[in-house]
């Protein structure tokens, strides 16, 4: 059991989802780890009542809100999320809990094996693909998998699963030298954990489509290809050799 757990929720206009996800959230930390735990609601920048959703199902010592004035992206939400956490062991989970908030145990045996980053994975042969994408979905998945593993980093099949455990000191360590505040971040943060020689696992899990998915297909995936060549010229600049602004 982890001495203290500090779960990184960023949220856009999830209201809804919200007031479905948390309570199932917060039984489960409760009846795993009694009162050693804590989540970190990041807002970031909605028009709804995602700020506030959070009080009618914690405790005050039970919750943390971050609200970001204007809308970030998900990968600055998390690095906010880290930042404000007090435990040793940070997870990270989709507010949709695509990945059920159940399968933290797989991901925290791999850190108590000794690896720094555990991440989850819907694409191993193990994995537990409950409900699939649309297939078009699936396809854009699997090329920019491809891309990804050509011009940034190779070994992993999927790196951009909602659902990672982080030890607080390599996430400090890599949050720091990170410039990507949008969709690409899971690929920069495993880029650079692995280029400052942290131990990652990727780790199946079951996984189920939730419609009205944030990403769209077009936007999105021509800023996400982007990332990508700005992650490979960041490295050749030698931009990660030193921290970047806060």
């Amino acid at each position: 059991m982890p001495p203290f757990l500090s779960v990184i929720i960023p949220a856009y206009n999830e209201e809804a989802r919200l007031a479905k996800s948390l309570p199932v959230v917060r039984e489960f930390l409760t009846r795993r780890l009694g009162s050693a735990w804590e989540v970190i609601l990041v807002d970031d920048g909605s028009t709804d009542n995602t700020a506030d959703v959070a009080a009618g199902f914690f405790e005050p010592a039970q919750i943390k809100v971050v609200r970001n004035e204007h809308n970030r992206g998900k990968g600055y939400c998390v690095r906010r999320g880290a930042c404000a956490a007090k435990g040793p062991i940070l997870l990270f989970s989709d507010a949709d809990l695509s990945t059920p908030i159940g399968e933290f145990e797989k991901l925290y045996a791999r850190i108590e094996q000794g690896c720094d980053v555990a991440i989850g994975s819907r694409s191993l042969p193990e994995s537990n693909v409950v409900t699939h994408q649309a297939w078009y979905r699936e396809s854009m998945g699997k090329f920019f998998n491809k891309l990804v593993r050509f011009l940034v980093i190779d070994g992993f099949v999927d790196t951009q699963c909602g659902f990672k455990m982080f030890r607080k000191e390599a996430a400090d360590t890599v949050f720091e030298k990170m410039t990507i505040d949008r969709f690409c971040f899971d690929v920069e943060f495993l880029f650079l954990a692995q280029k400052a020689g942290y131990k990652i696992a990727e780790v199946p899990v079951e996984w189920h489509d939730v419609l009205q998915s944030r990403v769209k297909i077009a936007s999105d995936t021509l800023n996400m290809l982007s990332d990508l060549f700005r992650i490979r010229l960041n490295n050749c600049l030698g931009k990660y050799n030193r921290p970047q602004a806060k």
